[in-house]
């Protein structure tokens, strides 16, 4: 697997169609991206998410080129943390250990090219199969906010998640 810089020319179509229904898109993206998500307003709200936070979106691509994969990574630097988000999985890849990887591969990066100390990432507690995986890449829980985010009549606790190497050598 390999991460490189998203490319909205070429991977905008890739990955339109794998959040499929709102409850999905609430648990990717808190509401935060559009629904459904149309080319323009994804490339206006990523734009807003670098500006706000200085995201950057990757997608993770087989060895041969497919797309299984998104997920932005930014830093404050304040913290010196950097942070996971908007992470999706192409639906019809799921179980095949590439979303493990992919955030294996994006926390390497914070630690060993954007220098941060430690990578975090917020999950929502419905969504517990996300939380395994991320447990398998090496995350832990930090906080869990109960209520934090309501859907519908559904009321979705959040918890954040952080890796720190065992070693951080700048």
């Amino acid at each position: 697997m390999r991460l490189r810089p998203y490319i909205p020319s070429h991977d905008f179509d890739a990955i339109k169609d794998w959040v499929t229904d709102e409850r999905t898109h609430a648990m990717w993206s808190a509401k935060h991206a559009p629904y459904p998500l149309e080319k323009n307003a994804f490339d206006r709200f990523l734009a807003d998410m670098y500006t706000k936070h200085g995201d950057c979106p990757f997608v993770a691509t087989t060895d041969d080129g497919n797309v299984v994969g998104f997920i932005c990574c930014g830093v404050n630097l304040d913290s010196n943390e950097a942070m996971l988000a908007f992470v999706l999985i192409d639906p019809a890849q799921r179980g095949k250990g590439y979303g493990r990887k992919m955030i294996q591969l994006a926390a390497k990066y914070c630690i060993d090219i954007l220098k941060a100390d430690a990578v975090q990432l917020n999950v929502f507690t419905v969504n517990e199969k996300a939380r395994k995986c991320y447990e398998s890449a090496g995350f832990t829980e930090r906080i869990t906010t109960p209520n934090a985010f309501s859907y519908g009549d559904e009321l979705w606790g959040r918890c954040n998640m952080v890796y720190k190497p065992l070693a951080v050598s700048h």
